[in-house]
């Protein structure tokens, strides 16, 4: 399957929207309250949230192409924009996520090596990200994919605090 990464900007902040609320929504929705999940994709979602989003200089986002047709995104963070200060050589990758219709078809890894080369490219040591306790086959896939359990954070879900498992990958410079 031919596959493309691609930047994105301002100009597809409705497409980026809509895939984020379509993935979060079909991962999540099913293990947290219809209230909880408005309260996150309202704050999460919107348009002047993600406008914010896509102008902060040390936040990039990617799609992934393919079949003709964006599968999958990926948001990084460097510096002050990560969610977690873990130091100047740190990358976070903030969401990454494969559209339901594309599952089972190894682009989730393809999204992480392209970070881990976006990572290495700008000479950061380590790449790390939040993954929430309860979503097991993400820990399972990040584990395969070489990130270690290195803390814990809280992310909140609406008005429900959950605990994430903050999981570092190591990098060759």
């Amino acid at each position: 399957m031919m596959t493309e990464i691609q930047r994105i900007g301002p100009g597809e902040l409705g497409m980026l929207q809509q895939i984020g609320i379509e993935t979060f929504t079909d991962t999540f929705a099913h293990q947290n309250t219809p209230e909880n999940m408005k309260a996150y994709l309202d704050k999460a979602f919107g348009a002047g949230q993600l406008d914010k989003e896509l102008s902060e200089p040390f936040s990039e986002f990617y799609f992934m192409y393919a079949e003709g047709e964006i599968a999958g995104y990926l948001k990084l963070n460097a510096g002050e924009a990560q969610s977690e200060s873990m130091g100047e050589g740190a990358l976070e990758i903030e969401r990454i996520y494969v559209r339901t219709k594309f599952h089972k078809r190894g682009l989730g890894k393809l999204l992480i090596q392209a970070a881990v080369e976006i990572a290495m490219e700008r000479g950061m040591r380590s790449l790390w990200l939040g993954v929430w306790e309860r979503n097991g086959n993400a820990i399972a896939f990040y584990e395969k994919m070489g990130f270690v359990r290195t803390g814990t954070h809280i992310f909140m879900m609406g008005d429900e605090e959950q605990t994430d498992h903050l999981m570092t990958r190591l990098l060759n410079a």
